[in-house]
C-alpha cells in the first residue's frame, strides 16, 4: 500500500526549510533550487507545492505570523491580571530567545523584499497595528487606561515601542535582552495607566 503523505505537513516543511535558507544566504539565496534542495526535495517535487518561487515565500511568511498569532492567543485565554496580560502579549512580539530571533530575523527580511510586492503579501498590513489598537482598547475596557488618554496615538505609540525594541533586540541581544525588554515594555504600560486596584490587592492581600 503506497504511504499516505501528508501535504500540508509537507508545506510547512518546505516552509521552514526556507527560513533556513534566508538565514543563510539573505533573500538573495531564496531560490527554488536551494530551498528544494534544504528540504530534500527535487526541483520538480517543490513545484508540485508551490507553482512558484513568490506563492512559496508568501506561504513561508504567513506561517511566522500563524506560529506568533498561536503564541498570543494561547496568553488571552490565560487567567492573568490585564497589564500582565498585555506584557506576555507584548512580548511575544520582540525576539525574546533563539527561536523569535529566527522568526524576526526572516520577518524583516521577507518586509524589504516584499516591499513592492503588495499582490505577493502586503507586510505592511500584517495585523499588528490592529492588535495595538486592541490592547489598548483592552487596557480602556478594563479601566486602567488613563482618561485623557488618545488610543489611536497610544496604540501608534505602542507599535513604534515594539518595532524598535524589536529590531535592537535583532541586532544586538546582549545589550537589549529579555529582562530589558519587559522592562521597557513594563514601564511604557504603567505610563499610560493608572494603578490596578486588583494589583495592590495581590501584593498586600
Amino acid at each position: 500500500m503506497p504511504k499516505q503523505i501528508d501535504h500540508e505537513k509537507r508545506r510547512k516543511q518546505i516552509a521552514e526549510a526556507t527560513w533556513r535558507v534566508i538565514l543563510e544566504r539573505g533573500m538573495e539565496g531564496a531560490s527554488a533550487r536551494n530551498i528544494a534542495k534544504e528540504a530534500g526535495l527535487s526541483l520538480g517535487a517543490l513545484r508540485h507545492y508551490f507553482s512558484t518561487q513568490d506563492e512559496l515565500l508568501a506561504f513561508a511568511m504567513k506561517l511566522v505570523q500563524e506560529k506568533v498569532t498561536d503564541r498570543i492567543k494561547d496568553i488571552a485565554v490565560r487567567d492573568l491580571l490585564p497589564k500582565e496580560k498585555v506584557l506576555q502579549i507584548l512580548l511575544e512580539m520582540v525576539p525574546t530567545n533563539e527561536e523569535t530571533i529566527r522568526e524576526m530575523e526572516v520577518w524583516f527580511a521577507f518586509t524589504a523584499y516584499a516591499r513592492h510586492k503588495k499582490d505577493m503579501f502586503d507586510a505592511n498590513h500584517d495585523g499588528i497595528f490592529s492588535g495595538m489598537r486592541n490592547l489598548i482598547a483592552y487596557l480602556d475596557e478594563s479601566d486602567l487606561l488613563k482618561q485623557n488618554a488618545d488610543k489611536d496615538i497610544e496604540a501608534e505609540r505602542l507599535y513604534a515601542l515594539v518595532d524598535g525594541l524589536a529590531l535592537h533586540a535583532m541586532l544586538d541581544p546582549v545589550r537589549v535582552n529579555k529582562d530589558r525588554i519587559k522592562r521597557v515594555i513594563m514601564q511604557h504600560v504603567e505610563s499610560i495607566c493608572v494603578e490596578d486596584t486588583r494589583e495592590t490587592q495581590k501584593r498586600h492581600p
